[in-house]
């Protein structure tokens, strides 16, 4: 059983830093020029 405790415990880190690497990612402020199209896209559509 210890190969298995080996693997889940390998399993465990993985998915502790995968679940870390996508919340940095999630966190991250969008550049302002991503910003500026989301608010273009806004306004146009608002104009509808």
């Amino acid at each position: 059983m210890r190969n298995g405790d080996n693997k889940s415990k390998l399993q465990e880190r993985i998915d502790e830093n995968l679940k870390r690497v996508y919340q940095e990612a999630l966190d991250e402020r969008l550049p302002d020029r991503f910003q500026d199209l989301l608010q273009q896209l806004r306004e146009k559509e608002a104009g509808k």
